[in-house]
């Protein structure tokens, strides 16, 4: 995974796969919109531990499938998992330009929010393309969600003493805007929304899925106070509670909204 501003070693892959199946869906799902039939190099830009790397290596065996990522564990938990596959640590927020072009496919999933200056990024990604390649990228929109909006109200309570730093973690746009980017870019593009309905056992999981992303940057400001990132972990799960009620059958709908876009060079 990528973040402009966290630093690179930060990410902690056990966390992130907690929800490995539901976290590779929408790779899966993005993959299968792809229209190239016989790509011979595919790039994944942020591969984090190399779930989504290895379901573009199912999809296309005999390309040349290379994931990079700015975060030493999540590279070495990737190069861990599958050892067959090529994974680098690369920075895409300030290295894409030195990598070599050619590539039938660009993929990223989950990770340009993470980078400022979409405009810019974008730019880079396609020109890594051959003529007639296909940059493919989801992005989590879920900010308006009940368990975002819990954990929006708590970072902002003076009494964690959270700074710009760990505010300053999300670079999403408008939609329009990533319209507007696109049709820059090329005629060819498709944009697209899916809601994922993952199902949770107890409230409790709902909190360990965002553990693994959102709330990483400020649960490692308060690591040095064990009690405070506690106490700081209580008040998020108490307002998940309130917002989420269990299903007949006892289970808990956590809804996450993605948006897609894949865009042909």
């Amino acid at each position: 995974m990528e973040n402009g501003g966290m630093r690179m070693n930060e990410w902690n892959a056990s966390q992130y796969l907690m929800f490995g199946d539901e976290r590779t869906q929408p790779s899966i799902d993005l993959i299968g919109r792809i229209d190239h039939v016989d790509p011979r190099r595919v790039l994944d830009i942020g591969c984090g531990p190399g779930n989504g790397t290895e379901r573009l290596h199912l999809r296309y065996p005999d390309a040349d499938v290379y994931g990079i990522d700015s975060s030493i564990a999540m590279i070495e938990a990737a190069r861990q998992a599958y050892p067959r596959l090529r994974f680098d640590l690369y920075d895409a927020s300030k290295d894409l330009p030195s990598l070599d072009h050619g590539y039938d496919i660009v993929f990223s999933n989950a990770v340009i929010q993470w980078i400022p200056d979409h405009g810019k990024l974008l730019g880079e990604m396609f020109q890594l393309l051959n003529d007639g390649g296909t940059l493919a990228v989801q992005m989590p929109i879920n900010e308006g969600s009940p368990a975002f909006r819990v954990i929006n109200e708590v970072i902002r309570d003076p009494k964690w003493g959270f700074t710009e730093k760990e505010f300053s973690q999300t670079n999403k746009l408008p939609v329009g805007d990533y319209v507007d980017i696109l049709s820059g870019l090329t005629d060819v593009f498709s944009v697209w929304e899916t809601s994922y309905y993952h199902r949770m056992k107890e409230h409790g999981e709902i909190l360990e899925w965002v553990k693994g992303t959102k709330l990483l940057p400020f649960l490692k400001a308060l690591e040095a106070d064990e009690a405070k990132k506690q106490a700081f972990q209580r008040e998020i799960l108490e307002g998940i509670k309130g917002q989420y009620s269990r299903q007949v059958n006892g289970e808990i709908m956590f809804r996450f909204k993605r948006l897609f876009f894949t865009a042909k060079k």
